[in-house]
């Protein structure tokens, strides 16, 4: 990003490559509507350009990335408050997750269809904190930074919507 910042625009390529299944995994699991998510994937490489003078290279990438993320979704979310759709998570499930045989592959496509329900069933501060670490794989120091928040509170957040999501997740699949 530093390059990208320097004026070698064609680093944007290497980045979206690298990082465009991650940010389409966290918008997916916020939103669970794939085109959309799809569209806000694009607006946050745009703003990624638009305002890559923002970022100084003092903290990781990812940091302000998904901080960038999660403004682009605020905004999404507040233009689109009153239209709320999901897609069939059985669709874009190979974006989410990798291959595997065709019995295995229903399996996991009912496993995420049922998580990706619960999840949805979650606050959207819960939803956000157990995405960006259990999906996103970014530490609690990390996500801390995102969420201008304590790595102390971010601990207590994902245990308790951990502990949330599990009691829903067995009351839909029961």
């Amino acid at each position: 990003m530093l390059r990208v910042k320097a004026g070698d625009v064609d680093r944007m390529g290497l980045l979206f490559e690298r990082y465009h299944r991650k940010l389409f995994g966290f918008l997916y699991h916020m939103l669970g509507q794939a085109e959309a998510s799809e569209d806000l994937v694009q607006t946050v490489f745009y703003r990624m350009l638009k305002y890559r003078h923002t970022f100084t290279g003092d903290g990781e990438f990812r940091t302000w990335m998904y901080h960038l993320a999660r403004n682009v979704l605020a905004d999404h979310v507040k233009k689109n408050r009153h239209s709320v759709r999901h897609s069939d998570v059985a669709d874009y499930a190979e974006k989410i997750g990798g291959g595997m045989g065709a019995d295995e592959q229903l399996q996991r496509e009912q496993e995420v269809a049922t998580l990706h329900s619960a999840l949805a069933k979650l606050s959207a501060e819960n939803r956000e904190v157990l995405v960006l670490s259990r999906f996103q794989e970014l530490k609690y120091e990390e996500i801390a930074r995102v969420m201008n928040t304590t790595e102390g509170a971010v601990k207590v957040r994902v245990h308790r919507a951990m502990n949330e999501l599990k009691t829903i997740y067995l009351r839909i699949e029961n």
